[in-house]
């Protein structure tokens, strides 16, 4: 299909660069595992894109793609992992991007070291995603409606700012058990950029302004906060920077692509619990997040489990759909 087309040229480009350059079979197998683990722990994020981008103009869905892409790959999958470690160690960051390119075992064990602040931060802003959307009372559909529509949840949703007051309260009760300040930082900062970037765009909305720079920023953020944990899992299986920037870089541009299939297709109008299945995925992910601070978790699961519960929402809304036109 045309919204696949570069992507999966890219794709093959980038597994005969492994295949020729970085190690043969096992380097091109390797890009393919990581491209398939990318799509795996963002594919949800495909879904909300496709949401925000319904609501953005054809200039800012072009430079959603053009501009997106390099700071999706180098920015996002590259560059600020090692911001991170630089700002977790006493490194500077040019000596630490010199490690990632010369010794990845080495720049591999110094972003282990950090990974429990990069977890508080991509966590805190997915939390607030989620909770964003099951706290809004102007929800026309409810998937899971004794949990939704119930009246104590009901009651509370009225409640200004409740979303953010829950996930303060998540934050402190992970900071009193991890017992590490750098952990209780990183949370908070993660909300307070997340309020933010939506108090603007709620702001220009009020007004009568459309931003596409907020819608924009907006969506890179989210990227990185669920790319933060496919970064990481990388490494598992494999220390060669070069390999997993590959393997990366393919499963992002297949997210892009499939955001895209997403909007012009009007899947999300088409398939009404979609939205609710990414929503409850980015939840769980939020939450695993959280427990990998304290305990490692297989990147298998990470990615399944997102999966799995799109599937769901997914099978729901066709039986929805044919029940209705019945």
């Amino acid at each position: 299909m045309k919204y696949f087309a570069f992507s999966s040229f890219f794709a093959l480009a980038g597994l005969v660069v492994a295949f020729i350059f970085l190690g043969g079979v096992n380097a091109a197998y390797i890009v393919f595992l990581l491209a398939l683990l990318e799509v795996s722990i963002s594919f949800d994020n495909a879904v909300i894109n496709a949401k925000v981008l319904n609501t953005m103009d054809e200039k800012w869905r072009f430079r959603f793609i053009t501009y997106g892409i390099p700071i999706a790959v180098f920015g996002v999958r590259f560059i600020l992992p090692i911001v991170i470690v630089a700002l977790a160690s006493s490194k500077g960051f040019v000596e630490i991007t010199q490690l990632a390119l010369n010794d990845a075992a080495a720049y591999a064990a110094l972003l282990s070291e950090v990974m429990g602040t990069i977890y508080a931060f991509g966590g805190a802003f997915l939390l607030m995603v989620f909770l964003e959307f099951f706290f809004d009372e102007g929800k026309e559909i409810s998937w899971i409606k004794g949990l939704e529509q119930n009246a104590f949840v009901v009651k509370i949703s009225k409640i200004n700012f409740i979303e953010l007051f829950v996930a303060s309260v998540v934050g402190i009760i992970l900071l009193g058990i991890s017992q590490d300040i750098s952990i209780g930082i990183a949370y908070f900062i993660g909300l307070a950029l997340y309020a933010l970037i939506r108090g603007i765009d709620n702001a220009l909305a009020k007004t009568g302004a459309k931003s596409g720079v907020i819608g924009f920023l907006y969506l890179e953020v989210l990227d990185a906060s669920f790319s933060l944990d496919g970064v990481i899992g990388a490494f598992a299986l494999s220390n060669n920077v070069f390999i997993i920037m590959i393997g990366l870089a393919i499963g992002a541009f297949f997210v892009r692509s499939l955001t895209i299939y997403f909007v012009e297709k009007k899947v999300l109008s088409e398939f009404i619990f979609l939205e609710h299945g990414a929503r409850y995925a980015i939840l769980f992910l939020a939450t695993l997040m959280f427990v990998q601070i304290f305990h490692h978790i297989p990147e298998v699961i990470v990615g399944s489990v997102g999966m799995i519960i799109i599937v769901i929402a997914f099978v729901h809304s066709v039986i929805h759909s044919k029940a209705n036109r019945k």
